[in-house]
């Protein structure tokens, strides 16, 4: 990567038919810091969000407010400008589908895809979801409902005249780009799913709909328009000012990265896309990165499953428990989401969690170091920080902490990155309870105590630019108390090189900036009572001849996903790479083992079972673990294997 090049990042435009919630707002989180920690490394950033408003869905909730459609989107999109406002998220350009430069930049795709034959004229006919703007052509039944498990709302069946991509020619060119790119779609196993996806057949895609009026007009043809998803793709264009700006294309594209949920990469962002850019000869994005859902008890977070939860409601709560700040409560929910979920993995919501976190590593960890360090200070040497000497260890700690959290967000590890940090914070919070300060200024020599508060102060000082990324307001109020300049003005680099600059810099503190939460007692579950063991079976289980048992082809398969499967608590619905291809497994270990700890781990499956639906998914498999009808254990292997090798 040159640094020549603006980074140029992205979150998805996000539908405009309900507010943000934790869900989208993690997204547009994690690109806020991306954004951040690539400006504070001296980087040029432009980092775009903003609104998809051509969905059917939103001109019919339009018609039943009865407010003229522009009316109605401004308004929405209003909502998510203030949204992110409050989240303090610093993008660069807010981009909706309605605004003319985006319809001159789609109309403009359409027109040269029509030049080079990759977009045709024909007919269209199945069964549509209104609700996820998708057709779904492989579904049957008189009245079957959409195929998303988030959605599985009832589809209705169309039939409409329709201009075509031929998406079906550009499958081999999709996957030599995935083999020469390894770093095209991350993380790593959700590569092995859109691979399985386009190894499965490509089919030509239907790019539009009769005209309703709301929608970009499909050039020559005015009883048509863009299919909304083909249409949203084109945004990342757009922001770069393509067609038309030439000069400011050339300083964003090709696109640094990608920000997405799971649910829309394979089909749209690592195929569909990237398959729209080769017709143009356009280069690809570098990376395309998928982070999972955020689970409330086993169960998706979103606008079609209901369980919305709000980041002003969170912040809200937590203003209301405690003394803290507003805009220090917005970081907390920031923090906890970046350090609660594995970038990739799903991870589990609760408002216990929150407060947890809020606890634990900001009240006691960070909250703790400058509650020992600044009254004190302000108490033995009149609110000036003292000059001395900065201890070795302490500055190589933090350090450490710059470099290695550098690295992990880079790879987009900022849970990893976050851990880092709070290790240092960590080493603070020892060396004050081993140097123990407020016993050294009860001595004749006061400079052991100098040396120990001027280290301190150093510490937080760099460790706040650090921060700042991450928890930008909370960050900037640690560096008013330390009597600095809340906002930083040197890149990472400049401002942890060279000795230590704290002394003789008059604090400024206050109260409290993470003061404790009161978290509220929980009423304990009644519990059932304890079941009897049951007694042993008299009898012996009945023996199987060796010929039946090598009718099993028992396999290695590394678990790439798991995921819960609506409406049963104990069933995982997995995706196991075999090696040569990648299944789909249906399995009752969800009560015992959490989804993060099978993800990665090479398990055993029965390989030649028969094909079964279990409560309406798909299992061709089945993984072996010990124990009754409750599982207590996988069924692994004492050492790593080629995946599909078989197992005897």
């Amino acid at each position: 990567m040159s640094d020549s090049k603006v980074y140029y990042i992205t979150t998805p435009i996000y539908y405009i038919n309900a507010l943000p919630h934790i869900g989208n707002a993690y997204t547009t989180i994690v690109a806020d810091t991306l954004a951040r920690h690539h400006r504070a490394r001296g980087r040029e950033v432009v980092f775009a969000t903003g609104t998809d408003e051509h969905a059917e869905k939103v001109l019919e909730a339009a018609g039943r407010e009865g407010v003229p459609i522009l009316d109605f989107a401004d308004r929405l999109a209003d909502g998510f400008r203030a949204a992110w406002a409050r989240l303090d998220i610093t993008y660069d350009d807010f981009i909706r589908t309605s605004e003319p430069r985006h319809h001159r930049a789609t109309t403009e795709v359409i027109r040269r895809m029509m030049e080079t034959g990759d977009v045709y004229q024909g007919e269209y006919e199945g069964w549509y979801c209104v609700s996820c703007a998708t057709f779904f052509p492989d579904v049957e039944g008189e009245t079957p409902t959409c195929l998303n498990d988030e959605c599985r709302k009832p589809l209705e069946r169309r039939k409409e005249p329709a201009y075509f991509f031929r998406l079906s020619a550009y499958g081999d060119r999709l996957l030599e780009h995935f083999e020469r790119h390894p770093d095209f779609v991350r993380p790593e196993f959700r590569k092995s799913e859109v691979l399985s996806f386009i190894q499965s057949g490509l089919r030509d895609c239907c790019i539009s709909r009769s005209s309703n009026g709301w929608g970009v007009p499909f050039p020559g043809d005015d009883s048509q328009q863009a299919y909304v998803w083909f249409d949203a793709l084109i945004n990342y264009l757009t922001v770069t000012g393509w067609p038309d700006d030439e000069a400011n294309y050339e300083r964003l594209w090709p696109c640094d990265v990608h920000l997405v949920g799971k649910d829309i990469l394979p089909r749209f962002h690592a195929t569909l896309w990237p398959a729209m850019l080769m017709a143009l000869g356009v280069p690809l994005p570098r990376t395309i990165a998928a982070h999972g859902f955020w689970l409330s008890k086993d169960r998706k977070i979103s606008k079609s499953q209901g369980g919305l939860v709000s980041v002003d409601e969170l912040a809200e709560e937590l203003t209301s428990m405690v003394e803290v700040e507003r805009d220090v409560a917005y970081d907390a929910v920031r923090y906890f989401a970046l350090r609660e979920m594995v970038f990739g993995q799903d991870a589990e919501f609760s408002r216990e969690a929150l407060w947890g976190r809020f606890n634990a590593d900001l009240a006691n960890d960070l909250g703790n170091v400058l509650n020992r360090s600044l009254p004190l200070i302000e108490r033995s040497f009149g609110g000036v920080i003292p000059d001395g000497v900065l201890d070795p260890d302490i500055a190589a700690s933090v350090e450490a902490a710059a470099r290695l959290s550098t690295e992990r967000v880079d790879a987009f590890d900022f849970r990893g990155a976050l851990e880092a940090i709070w290790e240092s914070i960590g080493k603070l919070n020892k060396y004050l309870d081993t140097r123990a300060p407020w016993n050294l200024v009860r001595e004749a020599d006061l400079q052991p105590a100098k040396d120990c508060l001027l280290t301190t102060c150093e510490a937080i000082r760099r460790l706040s630019v650090l921060l700042i990324s991450f928890i930008p307001h909370a960050a900037m109020e640690i560096r008013s108390q330390l009597g600095l300049d809340p906002v930083v003005s040197g890149s990472i680099s400049e401002e942890l090189a060279g000795d230590a600059r704290m002394a003789g810099v008059k604090i400024a503190w206050g109260k409290p900036i993470f003061p404790r939460i009161k978290v509220p007692k929980v009423k304990p579950e009644t519990s059932a009572p304890p079941t009897q063991p049951a007694a042993k079976s008299e009898k012996q289980a009945a023996t199987v001849s060796y010929e039946d048992f090598a009718k099993l082809e028992l396999r290695a398969g590394t678990c790439l996903s798991a995921e819960p499967v609506e409406g049963a608590d104990k069933l995982y619905r997995l995706m196991v790479d075999l090696g040569s291809e990648v299944r789909q497994v249906v399995a009752g270990v969800a009560q015992a083992f959490p989804a993060a700890e099978l993800v990665g781990k090479q398990l055993v499956i029965v390989a030649n079972l028969e094909p079964a639906k279990i409560r309406g998914v798909q299992s061709q498999g089945m993984i072996l673990a010990a124990g009754g009808k409750d599982p207590v254990a996988l069924v692994t292997l004492d050492r790593p294997v080629e995946n599909g090798e078989k197992v005897r």
